[in-house]
């Protein structure tokens, strides 16, 4: 495959739908990790205003430097990216100290919410639009995201692509090496856990489990294979909340008289 056809579609896709709706900002959040740098890079080729933030909670200083090197690399490259560092340390302790015993799990996700809230408030402030950072195995497989965190997005460009493909075009856009070669994590946990530690599972598996159960190749299994089928299947049925639109209670319309 062409990925450097790919990236110009997925870039001019993003423009289009910008210039449709009246949009001048495109806003995204670095972790220092594949997906974002890939998705910053593509809004930057945009030619449009775009606006990086790496946004620290009390992160994990491989992963902030990452972010920060990703962002002056753009700036670098793209006149029409600006970048900046917000420092939520200090929110994130406020809430945290207001809200009393709250769980692990909880909290980490508070850490992705106030990340969604702070970028919606730079895109409001620029008539701008957030731009999603998730791929197809997280946003469509397992539900790997964290609902109204970074699922809170106005646009998904890249959430129809495998974690290997995001890869590939990281690969042909030039992202630097050391993201390339960095651990996926999604930077919410103190102890710096990866995502195939939170998961059981790493990207590579869990697209096969993905491709397997689309197309099954119908060939015999091995007993990791079967353990990473069930494992895929569990989590994408207890995250197809994420996944599904809203349900809605539908009033009998005999009620209004229809």
């Amino acid at each position: 495959m062409n990925w450097r056809n790919v990236s110009e579609e997925i870039s001019e896709w993003i423009g289009d739908y910008a210039k449709r709706n009246g949009i001048q900002t495109l806003v995204v959040g670095v972790s220092g990790g594949i997906d974002s740098a890939v998705t910053s890079t593509l809004s930057a080729m945009t030619g449009i205003d775009t606006i990086v933030l790496n946004m620290p909670i009390h992160q994990d200083e491989s992963q902030f430097d990452l972010s920060s090197r990703h962002i002056e690399w753009l700036k670098a490259e793209w006149e029409n990216v600006s970048g900046e560092v917000l420092d939520l340390s200090s929110t994130y302790d406020e809430f945290r100290a207001e809200m009393g015993v709250l769980t692990d799990l909880s909290l980490a996700n508070s850490r992705a919410r106030l990340r969604m809230t702070t970028l919606y408030a730079i895109a409001g402030s620029n008539n701008g639009i957030v731009v999603g950072t998730g791929n197809k195995v997280e946003d469509f497989g397992v539900g790997f995201f964290t609902k109204y965190g970074d699922g809170g997005v106005d646009i998904s460009p890249i959430a129809d692509l495998y974690k290997s493909e995001v890869f590939a075009i990281g690969n042909e856009l030039g992202i630097i090496e050391e993201i390339l070669d960095a651990a996926p994590t999604d930077g919410l946990w103190d102890d710096g856990r990866t995502d195939e530690e939170q998961i059981g599972a790493s990207y590579d598996e869990l697209e096969w489990a993905m491709k397997e159960l689309e197309n099954p190749s119908n060939s015999e299994m091995s007993d990791r294979e079967r353990e990473v089928i069930d494992l895929y299947i569990d989590l994408h049925e207890s995250n197809s909340h994420k996944m599904v639109p809203i349900p809605v209670f539908k009033l009998n319309s005999a009620y209004r008289g229809d």
